[in-house]
């Protein structure tokens, strides 16, 4: 996908790309294709965790196949222990394990037979007893009508043909439909979710998922089902490959990482063309005219991905259990992307512009391979903040994997596609230090984020990982100059990659969901730190002051460079849904001028699910910040300081944090509200 035009998709691949040389692949056997193995145990010692039990077990593919049958033996029980109603159903989709014997098992829901959209969960397990329950939507699922009008199918398929043929898509028919109960926001709908086919404007296969109403035609939501990326590869210096031997055949299959196959399509846009064969082991000459450099080169990123993944987390493939993914090189023609397909499990990548660049570069393999990790565990929704949290997941990993290689070729670095010049002037497709040198990505979270196109909204993730890992500041890493800011001005001290990957990696694992947002990542990753680190650890504290540093949340302590406060202590009722907002108001005075640019708005609230809450800020004029939106955020209580930019008001007169529930079961009491000037 050219950095010029990008559009929203879901978890199964993604735009980035980046480059090195790769020049021959040679040698079968038991060869690795990682050039440094020494880097898998210098990663996990760096990890250095005080809580060895919240580290994942390594589970063997028949271990978590027999963890899955234990709990798909009891979903019935366990729906009933979570009081569902008589109407909904678990079905298991992913079980993970820490070396402590706690066990997450997420489900995905269904009401009367038909799919619940945002209606997973996650239970976690100790002893046979549950510790935790993590639901994506809070809401009641009970009491819905899954009668549809007789037009509804044709409304929602036109519905559908519309917003594909924005897309590019030439398809006069739909490829499939089916009914749903949608509860990723609010309460449930009966909906239809209809896919439609084709290709893209830009040659990329179509998947597109629109979600309409069943009742009144209305359209809810989109995504488009091929996540796409753009690259220039210059491959990644001669590397050994795991290939396989038959008679006098040699073929790009490696059985060590799960038979995991390279295919040349020969510039077909369908099916697996062939498999690359040849007599001799020796594979591509490093030049784009030979097809099997291409092939060598994502063969050497699959494996390299693999043993990311396997070394550092303990995790055997893609899915958890040891299948692996496949690929396929010379997609169309002149195609300048390369994408990620859960449907098929396989990763894809065309030549570039005029044929001349194959986008089959390390980090775009750990980009895209990434998305079908995160499809397997939290199934980030590939919209809205959700959206950006899943599109920058692939870039952490995927930078992550490129350090994790070790390939002096092609050093570690915190930029997104720094050699494919898809710019024309040399420069990256994106900075980690500082995403809005792009031209359109967020440094920091702001209320209308979600809105971006993820690839733009995962700024201020990318921004975190970045802090975390390294802070704040002038600095040189491998020969690349960063100078990464804050939104509070405050610096920042880095906890070291490796630590900031394995928390990230832990929280997308147990602790996020299919609709976590920014605020709960922030959660997310703050708990998962906690349970490896320890509470009152460094860990705990720097990864908190960089969500703090990108304007998602407080410092550690509630750490505040100064000012005058004006605080209201009294507590205020927040009657649940649908119940009128309430306000708690202060009274401004002796400011000199407007607000600041950076007005601190702490607030304090006792509640039971933060993520029913719409939280605003009204200015003396009227004017409304909005603080947060309701979300899936099952977080109980409030503790948080926003930063506003209140600079278009005037400081003195009474300023309101005004809030509502906007879910029905969970209420709960505003009981602080202080500005700090």
């Amino acid at each position: 996908m050219r950095s010029t035009h990008r559009r929203r998709a879901t978890a199964t691949g993604a735009l980035i790309a980046a480059a090195a040389m790769l020049s021959v692949g040679v040698q079968a056997g038991s060869a690795s294709a990682r050039p440094d193995d020494s880097a898998a145990a210098a990663a996990v010692k760096a990890q250095a965790v005080r809580n060895t039990g919240a580290l994942p077990v390594r589970l063997t593919p028949s271990q978590r196949a027999e963890l899955i049958r234990q709990a798909t033996a009891t979903t019935a029980a366990t729906a009933k222990d979570l009081g569902l109603s008589a109407q909904e159903k678990l079905v298991v989709h992913d079980v993970s394990k820490d070396q402590d014997g706690t066990v997450h098992t997420r489900y995905e829901r269904t009401y009367q037979g038909l799919p619940v959209l945002g209606g997973d969960l996650m239970v976690d397990t100790a002893a046979g007893k549950t510790k935790d329950v993590l639901k994506a939507n809070s809401a009641q699922l009970q009491g819905v009508s899954t009668a549809a009008p007789a037009s509804a199918p044709a409304t929602a398929q036109g519905q559908a043909l519309k917003a594909a043929k924005a897309a590019g898509s030439k398809a006069d028919k739909a490829d499939s439909a089916r009914k749903v109960i949608w509860m990723v926001k609010g309460a449930p709908t009966l909906a239809y979710e209809t896919v439609v086919g084709g290709v893209q404007d830009d040659g990329t296969p179509n998947q597109l998922h629109v979600i309409t109403d069943a009742k009144t035609g209305a359209k809810l939501h989109q995504w488009q089902g091929i996540e796409t990326g753009v690259g220039n590869t210059r491959y990644s210096g001669q590397v050994t490959l795991n290939t396989s031997q038959s008679g006098s055949n040699y073929t790009l299959t490696d059985t060590t990482r799960g038979n995991h196959k390279t295919y040349n399509l020969n510039h077909g846009t369908s099916g697996t063309g062939s498999l690359f064969t040849q007599t001799n082991d020796t594979w591509g000459d490093g030049t784009n005219s030979n097809a099997a450099t291409a092939g060598a080169d994502a063969a050497y990123g699959a494996g390299v991905t693999w043993d990311f993944y396997k070394n550092v987390f303990g995790r055997s493939g893609i899915r958890g259990d040891g299948v692996g993914a496949y690929s396929r090189v010379h997609y169309g023609n002149a195609y300048v992307n390369a994408f990620w397909d859960d449907s098929c499990f396989c990763m894809t990548y065309g030549d570039g512009t005029g044929n001349n660049d194959p986008l089959t570069a390390l980090d775009v393999a750990g980009h895209e391979m990434s998305h079908g990790v995160t499809a397997a565990t939290a199934g980030l929704n590939y919209a809205d903040e959700s959206g950006g949290l899943n599109e920058a997941t692939s870039d952490i990993f995927g930078t992550s994997v490129e350090f994790y290689a070790n390939n002096a070729s092609d050093p570690g670095d915190y930029l997104i596609g720094e050699k494919i010049n898809i710019n024309g002037d040399g420069t990256p497709l994106r900075y980690m230090d500082k995403p809005s040198k792009d031209g359109g990505s967020a440094d920091s979270w702001y209320s209308g984020v979600g809105n971006l196109d993820v690839h733009y909204s995962s700024g201020p993730a990318n921004h975190w990982f970045y802090l975390a890992s390294e802070g704040s500041g002038t600095k040189v890493i491998n020969g690349v100059t960063y100078n990464s800011p804050t939104s509070d001005g405050l610096p920042v001290t880095g906890i070291g990659r490796d630590k900031a990957q394995l928390i990230w990696y832990k929280a997308l694992t147990t602790k996020f969901n299919s609709s976590t947002d920014y605020a709960g990542a922030r959660a997310g990753t703050i708990a998962a730190a906690t349970e490896l680190y320890g509470a009152n650890s460094a860990e705990v504290t720097n990864i908190t002051n960089a969500w703090a540093a990108i304007n998602v949340g407080a410092r550690a302590g509630g750490g505040n460079p100064g000012g005058k406060v004006f605080e209201n202590t009294a507590s205020v009722a927040i009657p649940d849904y649908p119940g009128a907002a309430v306000t708690s108001p202060v009274t401004v005075s002796g400011i000199t001028g407007n607000a600041p640019a950076a007005l601190q708005v702490g607030v304090k609230i006792t509640h039971t699910y933060i993520g029913d809450l719409q939280i605003d800020l009204v200015a003396p004029n009227g004017t409304s910040y909005r603080l947060q939106s309701s979300s899936s955020d099952s977080t109980k209580n409030l503790d948080k300081t926003y930063t506003v930019n209140a600079s278009a008001v005037a400081a003195n007169g009474v300023w309101k944090l005004k809030v509502q529930d906007k879910a029905r079961q969970d209420v709960g009491t505003i009981t602080d509200f202080k500005l700090t000037f």
